[in-house]
């Protein structure tokens, strides 16, 4: 019995095993870290937040047609000198009474306020849309960008672990030349201290590939970040369609689709709409109102006199039957034409007519700053194509003049220090190459999404 049990906690740690280490090697791809960051950044959940918020505002406007109802009651107490009904004398006692109402009140006319306020509302939903969606395809980026940083860096320590590989034959390599006699001991010295650098830039990569896993990681909100990695990409610095259009097509592109455009458009809508309103409020206001009441009285009450001339004295009526025969209604209609209000309401009206001229100039700075953008995304993803190029034939020379040095050391024509420089200069030239490439792919991919190709493909 004890080894069944025994057997069967072993099975349950395996399994907690397997299951851990298959937790540990998920690898992210960017559509998958994109999806979760459109999900769980905070900043997004703060924008879905300020939609939700319109919706509600929208709502409320659409409540302002309806009419308003209210209900009432109370009962009081009334302690101290009261008269007695039987004696007319002023005596300390208590009397109660309880009332009850309901109101309503509708607005029949004020200006066009609450048909421009609901239309305002549903103005201020869409351009709280627009923020969300300007938010989705900033953390889209950001997240781009950073996948990108994850990939260079790994490319980067492989390039620096290759190099650090190469410089610890060498040293084997150079040690036997020195006991051989073929070289100095001096070279031997040069290379121990290559490869004590090479340590050093493996160990710079490596932090630099976990800051870069880190910073993807917090962007994506996880909470395990320690075992957060990447799946294993190769990217190709293809160039893109968009990079053959001309930068006024761009240009015409983006001012159709960004949504920049579209805030800017919307809040001048909103300023618009402001105006409307404020004017409203100088108009005169027609509203109807209709009211119910009753009472009832709990002391007791005279219903007639003796055949002496004393008064009879009876308690108070059913409380329900007080209320039946205190019962009241009011209603009527209620104008209200403004005449002076301290400059309230035009000023009012004068500064919403501000806002709207600032809206206007926003829109205006916003087309511009858009085209400013659009020529600057544009150039710098030019810019970084032709750097690629160059550091790609750059690498290729640096290679060959590396396999020449190797050539030429190996059968003692070039000292230690001349061939680590060698070696240096070609591993610069790989980090150099593969720094640029992934520079040009993010700027390429900034002038995709202002030509409204998102950065991922939805599903």
């Amino acid at each position: 019995m004890n080894k069944i049990i025994k057997n069967y906690f072993l099975f349950l740690f395996v399994l907690h095993l397997g299951s851990t280490a298959l937790a540990q090697t998920k690898k992210w791809t960017i559509q998958e870290c994109v999806e979760y960051a459109l999900k769980n950044n905070i900043s997004i959940k703060q924008s879905e937040l300020d939609f939700k918020a319109t919706a509600i505002g929208k709502k409320m406007a659409m409540g302002s047609f309806l009419p308003s109802v209210n209900f009432g009651a109370s009962h009081s107490w009334n302690i101290g000198l009261n008269q007695n009904i039987t004696t007319g004398i002023y005596e300390n006692q208590t009397t109660q009474y309880t009332s009850a109402s309901l109101s309503s009140n509708v607005t029949i006319y004020n200006g066009l306020q609450i048909q421009n306020r609901l239309q305002r509302a549903k103005m201020e939903q869409l351009a709280s849309q627009y923020q969300l969606t300007k938010m989705q395809d900033d953390i889209s980026l950001y997240v781009a960008n950073a996948y990108l940083d994850i990939l260079f860096n790994r490319e980067n320590l492989k390039v620096q672990k290759g190099q650090q590989e190469n410089d610890e034959k060498q040293l084997l390599r150079t040690q036997e030349l020195v006991e051989a006699g073929v070289v100095a001991r001096g070279d031997l010295l040069d290379m121990k201290a290559t490869v004590a650098s090479d340590k050093q830039k493996v160990v710079t990569a490596e932090n630099n590939l976990l800051i870069s896993r880190l910073s993807l990681a917090q962007l994506l909100n996880l909470d395990d970040f320690e075992t957060f990695d990447i799946a294993e990409v190769d990217m190709e610095a293809t160039p893109s369609p968009v990079m053959e259009e001309t930068p006024e097509n761009v240009v015409a592109k983006a001012n159709q689709v960004r949504v920049e455009i579209k805030i800017a458009q919307s809040n001048l809508d909103l300023a618009e709409r402001d105006i409307k309103i404020a004017r409203g409020a100088l108009q005169p206001s027609l509203s109807g109102f209709y009211s119910f009441s009753t009472r009832a009285s709990y002391t007791d009450r005279i219903v007639g006199l003796d055949p002496n001339g004393a008064p009879i004295v009876e308690g108070p009526l059913p409380v329900f039957k007080q209320f039946s025969d205190n019962k009241g209604h009011n209603f009527g209609l209620e104008l209200r034409i403004p005449i002076f209000n301290g400059f309230s309401a035009k000023g009012n009206l004068d500064k919403t007519k501000i806002n709207y001229e600032k809206s206007k100039n926003a829109f205006d700075q916003a087309k511009l700053d858009l085209e400013t953008n659009v020529y600057k995304a544009y150039t710098n993803a030019r810019g970084a194509l032709n750097t690629y190029e160059a550091t790609v034939t750059a690498l290729e020379a640096r290679q060959e003049a590396f396999n020449y040095a190797k050539e030429k050391y190996a059968v003692g024509m070039m000292n230690a220090f001349d061939f680590n420089q060698s070696q240096t200069l070609y591993s610069t030239a790989q980090s150099d190459a593969l720094r640029a490439k992934y520079d040009y792919i993010f700027k390429m991919k900034i002038v995709e999404l202002y030509f409204g190709i998102p950065i991922i493909q939805k599903q």
